[in-house]
């Protein structure tokens, strides 16, 4: 399994309506090929809008989006909106739950670390001695490392109540029974922390997820 993330950066004042076109376009996307996760930016970098596929593989991408591009409606009239768009895929960590329907929280941190080359690996292996007291006190969307798109990436997803619940629970993740997580020494070379929004006004289909949830 993969998954592309792909980040749109748009024009001041133009989410509302980006959001509004794409989901009336989605319902014929999503008979192809289900949307994992949408969110907009509230926090850190603005005027980003946050889109999540899974795939079985490249060669599923790749034929998928083939097949996508011959439905009537899709994609989306949203090109005068758009200032930049990236496109990474992720391989998900050992540990990386699988995206399925779950009620999970109303605001969404995305933490993104481009790392050293060759560390991805002693990353994963000492996130794996302490995830599962970490995941106690909120619940990881997922995690993942970039394939293709911006390399050595490392991202992690998730998901609290409100900003004062994520206040609280990395508070207690520094200091509590957790341990320091994350753990230092990582040498991190570049991070970007949005939090992104998932209540905001995109008319998403069942299949597609709604408020506070990943399919």
């Amino acid at each position: 399994m993969i998954i592309e993330m792909r980040t749109y950066t748009l024009q001041p004042g133009t989410v509302a309506t980006f959001e509004e076109r794409f989901g009336q376009a989605l319902p014929a996307r999503a008979k192809v090929s289900p949307l994992a996760a949408f969110w907009h930016t509230e926090v850190g970098p603005l005027n980003r809008v946050i889109h999540v596929w899974p795939y079985d593989d490249l060669g599923a991408r790749t034929r998928l989006r083939e097949e996508a591009t011959k439905l009537q409606g899709w994609p989306p009239n949203v090109r005068e909106f758009e200032v930049e768009l990236q496109s990474d895929i992720y391989l998900p960590a050992p540990f990386s739950p699988a995206l399925e329907p779950r009620q999970l929280g109303n605001i969404y941190e995305i933490r993104i670390y481009t790392l050293k080359p060759g560390m991805i690996p002693g990353v994963i292996d000492r996130w794996s001695t302490r995830i599962a007291d970490r995941i106690k006190l909120s619940p990881l969307v997922g995690a993942w490392y970039s394939e293709l798109g911006g390399l050595n990436k490392w991202c992690h997803i998730w998901a609290y109540k409100d900003a004062a619940d994520r206040d609280r629970i990395r508070e207690e993740a520094r200091t509590g029974e957790v341990g320091e997580f994350p753990f230092r020494g990582c040498a991190v070379a570049h991070l970007t922390l949005p939090v992104a929004d998932a209540t905001g006004p995109l008319p998403l289909p069942p299949q597609a997820g709604g408020e506070g949830n990943i399919v």
